[in-house]
């Protein structure tokens, strides 16, 4: 499949107008039909319905694969760029809003460095296309065992750093005079749903092997400290890396004894890294990020 067809064709199925999309990509809107026709006709079967404008069965399933597909070409792309550029002077940094612990921030240089606080799914993705030299994802896992990351692109990945994990409480709870919590006595109870924020209540349920972990209220950001203030209100309590659940007003974090699981960051590049990213790499892993 021709990428540039496959790309008109997704942002057809996401905009679901042929003239927003060839708005978007610059094309006339006759050269958007024309292309989506073409893929049609490679594939042998109609993508879009017309009047509206969204996928059909075929066209829902060929989506599933033309991310990850395109995606890779980026990634390709921004590899092969990366490898020849002249190496850049600044920092880009990706990170997820927990994965900045203290070692984290003890190796960023002083100057030239740009933050981009995204999701758990959005790191690794803007790694693999080169809108950022490093990432930082972080969360559950046993001691010493590696995240399960998606798997994007070809990427290096190192882990950085371990830490305990605690239950942040508001201070009233009945719980919160407990010197350590198993999170099995607290699969029914209210919990944030701040997969962006907290650790996710999806690596909750699989740390225990299954259990209800209802979600009382959603938090669909990447702001901590709004996180903690929702659980200092008594809105469901989280999960969160020891050094972000300490000194939280109104809230009190007991640590989780059980199951045996940590909180886990690690870095991630593509390729070689070059400029102020090496000396970051080198700082955090004691490597020289070849």
């Amino acid at each position: 499949m021709d990428p540039h067809l496959l790309r008109t064709y997704v942002t057809v199925a996401r905009l679901a107008s042929f003239s927003e999309a060839a708005r978007e990509l610059g094309y006339t809107q006759s050269a958007v039909s024309q292309h989506i026709a073409a893929l049609e006709q490679d594939l042998g079967a109609p993508l879009l319905t017309r009047r509206p404008v969204a996928p059909t069965a075929a066209g829902e399933r060929l989506l599933e694969h033309a991310g990850p597909l395109l995606l890779r070409l980026d990634a390709a792309r921004a590899d092969v760029v990366r490898l020849a550029a002249a190496p850049r002077q600044g920092l880009t940094l990706a990170t997820t809003p927990t994965a900045l612990g203290p070692a984290v921030l003890g190796a960023l240089p002083p100057a030239g460095v740009t933050l981009r606080v995204l999701t758990r799914e959005e790191v690794p993705a803007a790694v693999a296309a080169g809108t950022a030299d490093l990432g930082l994802v972080d969360g559950l896992a046993a001691p010493s065992d590696p995240l399960r990351l998606p798997d994007v692109a070809p990427l290096t990945t190192h882990g950085v750093a371990e830490e305990p994990v605690s239950v942040l409480l508001p201070t009233g709870h009945p719980l919160a005079g407990r010197p350590g919590l198993r999170l099995d006595d607290l699969r029914d109870a209210r919990w944030l749903d701040a997969p962006d924020a907290a650790l996710p209540l999806a690596q909750l349920r699989a740390a225990t092997g299954g259990g209800a972990f209802r979600a009382a209220l959603r938090y669909d950001g990447t702001d901590v400290r709004t996180l903690t203030a929702l659980a200092a209100a008594g809105h469901g309590l989280t999960l969160l890396p020891g050094s972000a659940a300490r000194d939280v007003p109104g809230a009190v974090a007991v640590p989780l004894t059980a199951p045996r699981v940590i909180h886990r960051t690690e870095l991630l590049h593509g390729g070689s890294p070059g400029g102020a990213a090496t000396e970051v790499v080198r700082r955090l892993t004691g490597a020289d990020g070849d």
